[in-house]
């Protein structure tokens, strides 16, 4: 059914796009470099590579609070990518209109970067972990997971590649791009040490989610076990018996002090866990996964590595 309505959704917008553009390559007339990206995390590191570069101009299309799995993009969005200089997305199941929007390309020396494609064989299917609710039948090909930026081992390695991309877009910049991915990697490396011996020192090493597990690549880089309600991708929101009370014993199992939930969640699940263990007094925490920043939240101040920085917070209280 995703599959129909993102076909539809590029049919119609292929004839809108038409319209606007003209068919035509409608590239800034003001000289700047264009850089159209699909979510938060890729739109900043794009920011940190370029910084000090008054001619690059970055647009980020998940601006309004919607997540990557419910995104479909609008006309004006096929527009802003067909003219662009590089489009860089996620490249899951939930970015499947993006082989239709880049047909309608009028820049055809456009750079196009998949993070997924990038990272190749290090990407992880989806796993569907002992007391989750099962998803629907019927998939004959692997689903993997997307959630790729929220390990800050693929951070370094999807930034260093982008910022490749900028050396051969704009060589005449080229050592600035290198030096803003020098120092921009070395504080992903940084924040990366701090996870581990944060792990590494904790009393548990065990979390339980309430909610979607977009983590996945996060806790296999420390050697961290979870459980969870959903897989990350799940389009679920109701939780059964059976998994509420799974996940409620696995918390007095571990005698964990708090049970995870993402920011998006209305805490219903999380809290009916709780109030399934033996002594109903954790706390609920919430982990950023980065999938629904706004352009209000990024002109506030919102960054990848704060928002990675708050996430060890939270992990640090819940592993203690």
């Amino acid at each position: 059914m995703k599959k129909l309505i993102a076909i539809i959704l590029c049919i119609f917008i292929v004839i809108s796009v038409c319209t606007l553009s003209g068919c035509s390559n409608t590239n800034k007339d003001n000289g700047k470099i264009t850089i159209v990206t699909t979510i938060f995390p890729i739109y900043d590191w794009v920011r940190e590579i370029s910084k000090d570069n008054e001619n690059i101009e970055i647009s980020m299309l998940l601006d309004n609070g919607v997540d990557l799995h419910s995104f479909q993009p609008t006309a004006d969005d096929i527009v802003k990518i067909s003219t662009c200089n590089m489009f860089i997305y996620v490249g899951g199941e939930s970015d499947e209109w993006v082989s239709d929007a880049l047909k309608q390309a009028t820049n055809k020396d456009m750079i196009v970067v998949n993070l997924l494609d990038v990272l190749g064989n290090s990407v992880k299917e989806e796993e569907v972990k002992e007391g989750m609710e099962a998803e629907e039948e019927g998939e004959e090909e692997p689903e993997y997971d997307e959630h790729v930026w929220l390990s800050l081992k693929n951070a370094k390695v999807l930034c260093e590649y982008i910022s490749e991309q900028f050396c051969k877009l704009d060589a005449d910049n080229k050592e600035k791009y290198q030096s803003n991915t020098k120092a921009y990697t070395g504080e992903l490396d940084t924040l990366d040490g701090e996870y581990k011996t944060a792990v590494d020192n904790a009393n548990v090493k065990t979390v339980v989610y309430g909610d979607r597990f977009p983590f996945r690549y996060l806790v296999d880089d420390y050697g961290l076990e979870y459980y969870a309600a959903f897989v990350g991708c799940s389009a679920e929101s109701e939780a059964s018996f059976e998994t509420i009370v799974f996940l409620a014993s696995k918390v007095d199992e571990f005698n964990l002090k708090a049970i995870l939930q993402i920011e998006s969640a209305d805490g219903k699940i999380a809290q009916t866990i709780k109030d399934n263990t033996k002594t109903k007094d954790q706390e609920i925490l919430t982990m950023d996964s980065m999938q629904s920043t706004t352009s209000q939240q990024v002109n506030e101040g919102a960054t990848y590595l704060s928002a990675m920085k708050a996430n060890l917070d939270v992990l640090k209280s819940a592993l203690k």
